[in-house]
């Protein structure tokens, strides 16, 4: 067996870590579950959270004592040996298990440091790309360099860049290939708020643009899933900071968005709100709260910290939506509460019976495939002609001054 390289060791500390504070985070949803059965309350009211007393209270801190310096023993331990270790990558499994850990807690990893946060970083091929210096990075990754078009790709919740291949095909390779344009994918934390990682992600950009290393003359963003939300957000950001890439941004495509919110979100936010009717259950909803912002997020589809910019798109920028169904024909009930099984056809095109809460997309930049299930989107070729032709039509759009349509007055 080889030995362990310094990024698998990094993961070896950050799960440690993790399992060190779930196990804290286990004893003391035990603690409130047994001081709130001694006290026996009513079987609904609000819970009253005091520590234990007496010797039961001796033996719950000793066990969160005893957890925790475990914990920092064995982080002491491994964080030398990650030092002296060989320089090494993931694999593409392990790289795929670092992101659905943190699609799950990414906020949580990002808050306490954990080294299994992942950094957000524009890549192609798995090679990171500096924004401030492309040419060097294209020509590591084995590109065959700049071109005046270029296609940003942004992934969904708990996945990664590496992801976009799916059964042999890649929408960004097709699109390189087909159309001749450049093509990087951004590699992102998406277990943090959307609005962070779109306020990240239009520095990052701007940064880009201002270094590409040929004339660009236009800009595409693709997103799928929760990367539409965060492309979105880039732009809002842009707007409100005035940054010069949102000139070069020509097309907006997303596939199978939530823009309107995701009903598997909404649904554990009702369990929430029904455990903690009884204080006797009130712990288990704790634990339960632990899924990522981005995933609380997708509750309504929220691309601002605020609601104010819910239902804006980048003026000037021609705006494209995929949803699909897992319907073989068109059937309303099933895409209304079905979609492609994460995503309804309605909150995927934008699609809202209050005018002021709908994306204005156009119906003619709206698409619609039947049989087709949420990742499938990243494979069937139905999609990518579609994508194909969106990316492939047209001149671009004269460049004109940004600003937002209904753009409120924001703050970050």
């Amino acid at each position: 067996m080889p030995p362990l390289n310094r990024s698998q060791f990094a993961d070896l500390r950050g799960a440690g870590l993790m399992i060190v504070d779930a196990l804290a985070g286990i004893s003391r949803i035990v603690e409130d579950m047994h001081t709130t059965i001694q006290r026996r309350p009513l079987p609904l009211g609000a819970q009253r959270t005091r520590p234990a007393r007496g010797i039961t209270g001796f033996v719950y801190r000793s066990v969160h004592g005893g957890i925790r310096l475990a914990g920092a023993g064995a982080d002491a331990l491994l964080a030398p040996l990650s030092r002296l270790a060989p320089p090494g990558t993931r694999s593409p499994a392990h790289e795929a298990m670092v992101a659905a850990v943190n699609g799950v807690h990414g906020d949580y990893l990002a808050r306490t440091g954990n080294p299994l946060a992942i950094d957000m970083a524009l890549r192609l091929r798995g090679q990171p790309i500096d924004a401030a210096d492309p040419a060097a990075g294209l020509a590591a990754a084995g590109s065959p360099g700049a071109t005046p078009r270029l296609v940003v790709l942004v992934h969904g919740l708990c996945m990664s860049d590496l992801q976009w291949r799916r059964d042999g095909h890649d929408h960004g390779e097709a699109l390189a290939r087909d159309l001749g344009c450049s093509v990087l994918y951004l590699h992102y934390n998406s277990g943090r708020h959307i609005h962070e990682n779109g306020r990240q992600l239009a520095a990052l950009l701007d940064t880009l643009v201002a270094n590409w290393p040929v004339a660009l003359d236009e800009l595409a963003i693709l997103g799928h899933s929760m990367g539409g939300l965060v492309a979105r957000s880039a732009c809002l950001h842009a707007e409100q900071a005035g940054q010069a890439w949102l000139a070069k941004l020509r097309k907006l495509i997303s596939l199978g968005t939530p823009h309107l919110g995701a009903p598997l979100e909404r649904g554990g936010s009702v369990l929430d709100l029904l455990l903690d009717l009884s204080p006797y259950s009130a712990p288990l909803a704790r634990a339960g709260k632990q899924r990522s912002a981005g995933i609380r997020d997708l509750r309504h589809g929220t691309v601002w910290a605020t609601p104010l910019a819910q239902a804006t798109l980048p003026h000037g920028v021609e705006c494209f939506a995929a949803a699909t169904t897992l319907a073989e024909r068109a059937q309303a009930l099933g895409d209304a509460l079905v979609g492609d099984g994460l995503v309804p056809v309605a909150s995927a095109l934008g699609r809202h019976r209050d005018p002021a809460k709908a994306l204005p997309i156009p119906k003619s930049h709206q698409w619609i495939g039947h049989g087709i299930g949420h990742l499938e989107l990243l494979n069937r070729p139905a999609v990518y002609a579609q994508l194909r032709a969106w990316l492939g039509e047209g001149a671009p759009v004269a460049a004109r001054p940004r600003r937002m349509r209904a753009s409120p007055t924001i703050q970050p």
